[in-house]
């Protein structure tokens, strides 16, 4: 019992400055951990499809404006230039401001939501068909009524397809709005180029009649001072 309190006694209790030393290693850990996390986080963000805003919120096509917002505040902390040291954090802000005001955007937000479904439409029709060519699959979801197809609908692969029939589809809507704006461009070029060569003509016609009404007194002057000469045959 003795022996004990003197182990006991021996054991020195960690000191104040022993402790401070631990809570500073723990906070700088935590600060480097955090630190990596914004530095991922800005290069998900800049990796991410142009068109397509839910993935810079790394949201769902389904979710609801509160869920954009929420969403929106938790990244652009996370990101935030005065709190993250990546040297592209602020075009990572700024992207995702620019994503969450097309999605509160309610036109935009219908095209948007309108192309997910086109793209889900055209999954479907896909899966159908595959599901003609397998038996099994095809009376599972006869049985199932349904509910086969919604599970797959569900499923990750589904949801990875997608995004990706998403983006095809926002790319080539992109492409003709662009294609459009460049004739539409081009047409405006057209007619204002007509209406300038228009503006030149009557300018030209102007300036003509305006030199012919100038010479008017020197064309009277010279007919009253012509004395016509008459010969007798």
């Amino acid at each position: 019992m003795g022996e004990n309190s003197s182990v006991t006694a021996e054991t020195p209790p960690p000191s104040a400055k022993t402790s401070a030393i631990g809570d500073a290693l723990l906070k700088q850990f935590f600060a480097e951990v955090s630190e990596v996390e914004r530095d991922n986080e800005v290069i998900r963000i800049l990796s991410c499809f142009k068109l397509n805003p839910f993935e810079y919120l790394n949201l769902s096509f389904d979710s609801s404006i509160d869920e954009v917002k929420k969403q929106y505040r938790k990244l652009s902390l996370l990101v935030h230039p005065d709190k993250c040291k990546h040297p592209q954090a602020k075009e990572a802000f700024g992207a995702l401001a620019k994503a969450q005001q097309l999605l509160l955007d309610q036109q935009e937000r219908d095209y948007i939501l309108s192309q997910v479904i086109a793209a889900k439409e055209e999954l479907r029709s896909k899966w159908k068909k595959q599901l003609k060519k397998d038996t099994a699959g095809k009376l599972k979801s006869l049985v199932t009524e349904g509910k086969y197809d919604k599970e797959h609908e569900q499923s990750e692969e589904f949801q990875q397809q997608l995004r990706l029939k998403v983006r095809e589809i926002l790319t080539e809507q992109e492409w003709r709005r662009r294609k459009m704006a460049m004739r539409i461009s081009e047409e405006e070029g057209r007619l204002k180029k007509d209406e300038e060569e228009t503006k030149e003509m009557w300018k030209r016609k102007r300036e003509h009649e305006e030199q012919w009404e100038g010479t008017r007194e020197k064309r009277v002057s010279s007919q009253l001072h012509y004395v016509p000469c008459y010969f007798e045959i």
